[in-house]
């Protein structure tokens, strides 16, 4: 059974940086296309970037040039460096795993909350 677990979240102020971290367990990272995605209250869940197996990065352009998505497979773990974040950045932020743009499997989410 594939789980995916999120931390790293937190409450910060504009301008500040957070790193999340996603744990796979149960099937090695290697096989996986990952990405995060967030929800902000009252709003739909959006994508924010992406790294395939092969470590090919896509992000949304909102935080293109601030957050930073890579992969250690050697942890089964992926992260999100977050830096200059802004009160828009705000939301749940989800960890998905799965292959082209197909995301099977989810984590539970970590809230970032950035004060302004």
């Amino acid at each position: 059974q594939v789980q995916l677990v999120e931390a790293g979240g937190g409450l910060v102020q504009a301008g500040d940086s957070l790193r999340l971290s996603c744990v796979v367990s149960g099937r090695a990272l290697t096989g996986f296309d990952m990405a995060w995605f967030r929800q902000a209250p009252r709003k739909e869940r959006e994508f924010v970037a992406t790294i395939t197996t092969s470590n090919s990065t896509h992000y949304a352009d909102s935080v293109k040039g601030r957050f930073t998505i890579s992969r250690d497979n050697a942890k089964n773990t992926v992260y999100l460096q977050m830096n200059s974040l802004k009160p828009e950045d705000m939301a749940v932020y989800y960890c998905a795993a799965g292959n082209g743009r197909l995301y099977a499997y989810w984590g539970q989410g970590t809230r970032v909350t950035v004060s302004s």
